[in-house]
């Protein structure tokens, strides 16, 4: 019996990562690379030191499989992305992960570098609660209720071996409640095989029935670098994506901004929401756009100002958000009407200016003329 929960756990775990890294491939998750990364590092560290401490443990060799699996997502995950500097909580995670390799490499003791990387895994998934927490579509992934699933067969197989010790269930129980919190997170259905699986056309797919944004949307090349694609048509009126990121302060922006660094946008008179990490950040600006930002009490959102084609590259209108601001760029966007400098909402003209506040595609500040002359003023 205790083989039949080994081999359970061990088809739950490997179904969960492919799982995971074909919604990967497809845009279909967006995960946080903090908790990857921290993750990548730790399951290493807990395979080893629970197998130091479980010796002859048949679960090992799920833990063993895991840790190599984190790192193929991770190095998937991070050859598309760009670096950010981590945060307090993610540096907490990696302190803790360094901590219990130097308690086992100096002090030979296996059972509380176990204990340390035990600890550190709820902190590890901050991140990805927070992630979760603000947009659950993030990790729309039925990889989760698998790796919960392979977790109880996991707990199955140590309960039934003899002589079993506390050391022997903590790992695998915090593992579970973690795996199962952000399952719950997202929505029990992504387990459903009748979301997750199916045919179409005469053509199998999986993960299908669980779209999100990126997945609606590919990332193409073009003279000015990279740049968002439509995957599907879009009617006037669509929203497309959310813009997310971290609020900066005016003052905290960083002096020089140019290429992937310049990728902040003005919310407040006196705030900025800098890089997410996400597709948005890879969206041009454009003389003709096809949509613009709306603010709205939920958030900031791109909204389609015509019909879009599939195919056709998705941009937004730069100057629409910028208020007494010194910033500028030179435009290569090759529309007929292109303004060759691009600079703060001011430099639009009159007409163009109550085009968007028609639509309310422009930011709060820039809604009253009142305050957008005296800005100009200013």
């Amino acid at each position: 019996m205790v083989e039949a929960w080994f081999l359970m756990a061990l088809a739950a775990t490997f179904a969960g990562y492919a799982a995971y890294l074909a919604g990967l491939r497809r845009n279909l998750v967006e995960p946080n690379r903090a908790s990857w990364l921290i993750w990548s590092a730790a399951t290493a560290v807990e395979a080893s030191t629970y197998a130091a401490v479980n010796p002859g443990g048949m679960q090992r060799w799920v833990f063993l499989f895991a840790a190599f699996a984190c790192v193929a997502i991770t190095v998937a995950l991070w050859r598309r992305s760009s670096w950010n500097a981590p945060s307090r909580t993610e540096s907490i995670c990696i302190a803790a992960s360094l901590g219990a390799l130097a308690i086992w490499a100096l002090f030979r003791n296996a059972f509380w570098a176990h204990m340390l990387v035990i600890a550190a895994v709820p902190v590890s998934f901050w991140p990805t609660w927070a992630s979760v927490a603000a947009d659950r579509s993030r990790e729309r992934s039925p990889a989760w209720g698998l790796w919960t699933f392979g977790d109880l067969a996991t707990l199955m197989v140590a309960t039934r071996a003899p002589g079993g010790q506390v050391g022997e269930y903590a790992y695998i129980l915090v593992e579970l409640l973690c795996h199962a919190s952000v399952w719950f997170m997202i929505g029990l259905t992504t387990i459903n095989p009748l979301r997750s699986l199916g045919t179409r056309e005469g053509r199998f797919y999986m993960l299908d029935a669980i779209r999100t944004p990126a997945n609606l949307f590919k990332v193409a090349d073009t003279h000015l670098g990279k740049t968002v694609i439509a995957a599907q048509n879009f009617a006037e009126g669509d929203r497309l994506i959310e813009f997310t990121g971290r609020r900066f302060r005016a003052d905290r922006l960083p002096s020089l901004m140019r290429g992937s660094s310049d990728r902040f946008v003005q919310v407040t008179p006196d705030h900025f929401i800098g890089p997410s990490g996400r597709i948005d950040d890879l969206i041009n600006h454009s003389c003709a756009p096809n949509a613009g930002l709306r603010f709205t009490d939920r958030g900031v959102f791109l909204i389609a100002i015509r019909d879009i084609a599939a195919g056709e590259e998705v941009t937004w209108d730069y100057s629409t958000t910028l208020a007494q601001s010194n910033w500028h760029m030179i435009c290569r966007c090759h529309a007929p009407d292109c303004r060759r400098v691009i600079g703060n909402f001011t430099t639009l003209s009159p007409e163009r200016q109550e085009w968007f506040r028609g639509r309310n595609l422009v930011a709060p500040y820039l809604r009253r003329k009142d305050k957008v002359a005296g800005a100009k003023a200013a």
